[in-house]
């Protein structure tokens, strides 16, 4: 992958632990998976990074952080892919793992199915006691197939990451074995 381009916005292992809101992870944060760009290490940052976003609650960074380094993947990666959850994003995602567990825990989902979430009438400041009131009142396929989403959306991640890297990798290697045999 174009390593390059991406340590170019991802930011520094020296800049992390420097920071005094993450000093305090101090060892923890010493392998080096955490920080180096290599197939294995970013596959799995971006199936934490995909699992952490569906955390219910703010604490989505700090739990693929968390998971990152106790996976040992990659940390930044892992810490960027869980904001594809935001106020934008989150309904649709949980009306999805809802539905997910209806299926699995084969309940009707549509005779059981609350009120729609709507933030029109919402300030700021109330739509995450609203978010929380409509995820508890979705009961048991939320709380199964939140999980379940979680889990798929990060083995699909890894399995699409690896599977691109491999690709690039071998392209790349035919493309400089052409070059070297050069023209014919």
């Amino acid at each position: 992958m174009p390593r390059k381009y991406f340590r170019k916005y991802l930011p520094t292992h020296q800049s992390i632990t420097g920071n005094r809101f993450v000093a305090w992870f101090g060892p923890w944060l010493q392998h080096h998976n955490l920080w180096h760009l290599h197939r294995r290490s970013v596959a799995g940052g971006v199936a934490v990074g995909l699992f952490a976003g569906l955390v219910p609650g703010p604490l989505q960074i700090l739990t693929g952080v968390l998971l990152a380094i106790v996976f040992r993947v990659n940390l930044p990666v892992a810490a960027l892919l869980t904001l594809y959850t935001n106020p934008l994003t989150i309904v649709p995602l949980y009306y999805l793992a809802y539905r997910y567990g209806a299926l699995v825990t084969m309940s009707n989902g549509a005779a059981q199915m609350p009120a729609t979430f709507s933030m029109a009438d919402k300030g700021f400041t109330d739509w995450i006691p609203a978010l929380i009131e409509w995820m508890l009142s979705l009961g048991k396929p939320l709380a199964v197939g939140l999980p379940l989403l979680a889990v798929t959306l990060a083995a699909i991640g890894y399995v699409l990451v690896d599977g691109a890297w491999r690709l690039y990798v071998r392209l790349a290697w035919r493309r400089r074995l052409q070059q070297r045999k050069g023209p014919r």
